[in-house]
C-alpha cells in the first residue's frame, strides 16, 4: 500500500554548502517516505535526497555511488541517521547504479519500497577542477565518475577520428563532429591533449558562438563525458533492475537533465505502465498481449519541470525533469521488468 504524503517543507535537511539537490521537495512527494520502509538513492552524490529522505521517516536507505569521494562523504554522515542497534540508517555502496541488483543481493537486499535516481554529474565533480569535467576551470582531462576505466585524455588522444565524430555526435549532439574530432587529431599529433583548457580551446577554434549563449565546447564535453562513465548504459540497465526490485506500491523516481537521459526513461517507463505504440495489424498476437494488465502505472502522464523560483536560486535545475512510475501488482517469476514492459 503507498502512503501519498503532502510536499514536505523546503527546510528537511537536505542541502549543503557545496550541493543543492533538484527538485527535492517533488522527489520525495512522489517518493512519499514511510517509517520502516526500504530505499534506493542509486546516485548519493551530495546526499541531499538521502538525508532528505532519512529525516522524513524513520526508514532504511541503501545508497550507490562510483566517486570514493560520494561515498566518504555519505559515511561520515552516517552517524547522524542510528538504526538503534548500533549502526546506521544510512547504508553506502561503491559501485554503479547500473549494477544495483547484484550489489543489494550481495547484501540480502532483493526488494526495495523505492528508488531515487538523480541522473548526470554532480555538482561536486563539477565543481572540482581535478576531476576534469568543466572546461570553466583548466584541470587534467579526467571526467571519470569513479576511479578506475579509461579517462577522456585516453580517448582524445588513442581513439580514430571516426570513433571521435561518432561519440561526438551521438552522446554530445554536436552537428560539427567531423570537424570537431579532425581539430582533434591534428592538435593531438602535435602534442598530446592533457587538459580540458586546452581540449575547449581547440573545439572552440573549429565551432562557433550561437545565439544560444552556451560555450562551444559544451556539447563535446559532454559527448566524451557520457561515453567514458558509458552513462546511458547505466542508465539502461539502472532502469531495468529499479522497476524489477520494486514491491508493490513502490516508486521509482527519476529526474534527469538532458533528452538523451530523458528519452530513455521516458520509454521504460511507459513500457512498464503499458503506454507503448498500438500494435502492429500484422501482428495479431500483440494484440493480446497489450490485453494483459501492466505491473505499473505512470503517476503523471508527463514529466514535471523545476518551479521558476527554484531555476531563479538554482541555475542548474533549469534543464531538470521528474517522471515516477509506481508498482500495482507483482511479476510472475519468470518475467522481467523489461520482459513486462514490453509485452504491454
Amino acid at each position: 500500500m503507498t502512503v501519498m504524503a503532502s510536499p514536505p517543507p523546503a527546510s528537511l535537511p537536505g542541502t549543503d554548502g557545496g550541493h543543492v539537490p533538484v527538485m527535492l521537495d517533488e522527489v520525495l512527494c512522489d517518493l512519499a517516505p514511510r517509517d520502516g520502509a526500504t530505499y534506493l538513492d542509486g546516485t548519493f552524490g551530495g546526499g541531499g535526497y538521502a538525508r532528505a529522505i532519512l529525516s522524513a521517516a524513520d526508514c532504511t536507505l541503501w545508497a550507490i555511488d562510483r566517486d570514493p569521494a560520494a561515498i566518504a562523504r555519505g559515511n561520515a554522515q552516517a552517524a547522524s541517521f542510528p538504526d538503534g542497534n548500533g549502526g546506521s540508517r544510512l547504508r553506502m555502496i561503491k559501485g554503479g547504479f547500473g549494477d544495483m541488483a547484484s550489489l543489494l543481493a550481495a547484501r540480502g537486499v532483493t526488494a526495495l519500497d523505492g528508488v531515487t535516481l538523480d541522473l548526470g554529474v554532480s555538482s561536486y565533480q563539477i565543481d572540482q577542477a581535478e576531476r576534469g569535467f568543466s572546461f570553466r576551470m583548466d584541470g587534467p582531462l579526467d571526467m571519470r565518475m569513479g576511479d578506475e576505466g579509461t579517462t577522456a585524455a585516453d580517448v582524445v588522444n588513442r581513439y580514430q577520428e571516426s570513433e571521435l565524430a561518432d561519440i561526438i555526435y551521438t552522446y554530445g549532439e554536436e552537428r560539427m563532429s567531423r570537424r570537431v574530432a579532425r581539430a582533434i587529431v591534428a592538435a593531438r599529433a602535435e602534442e598530446a591533449i592533457t587538459t580540458t583548457a586546452r581540449l575547449a580551446d581547440i573545439v572552440r577554434s573549429v565551432v562557433r558562438a550561437d545565439r544560444s549563449g552556451i560555450d562551444p565546447a559544451t556539447r563535446t564535453f559532454q559527448g566524451l563525458r557520457i561515453h567514458v562513465n558509458d552513462e546511458l548504459g547505466q542508465i539502461e540497465r539502472g532502469l531495468d533492475q529499479a522497476l524489477g526490485l520494486l514491491a508493490p506500491g513502490g516508486r521509482l523516481v527519476v529526474v534527469s537533465f538532458h533528452s538523451l537521459e530523458d528519452r530513455l526513461v521516458k520509454l521504460a517507463l511507459n513500457r512498464a505502465a503499458g503506454r507503448m505504440p498500438g500494435p502492429s495489424r500484422h501482428d495479431p498476437g500483440a494484440a493480446v498481449q497489450r490485453t494483459q494488465r501492466p505491473a505499473f502505472r505512470l503517476v503523471r502522464n508527463k514529466a514535471i519541470r523545476p518551479s521558476d523560483a527554484e531555476c531563479h536560486r538554482n541555475p542548474r535545475a533549469r534543464s531538470a525533469r521528474l517522471r515516477t512510475v509506481e508498482r500495482v501488482t507483482t511479476f510472475p517469476p519468470t518475467e522481467s521488468a523489461t520482459d513486462m514492459g514490453q509485452q504491454q
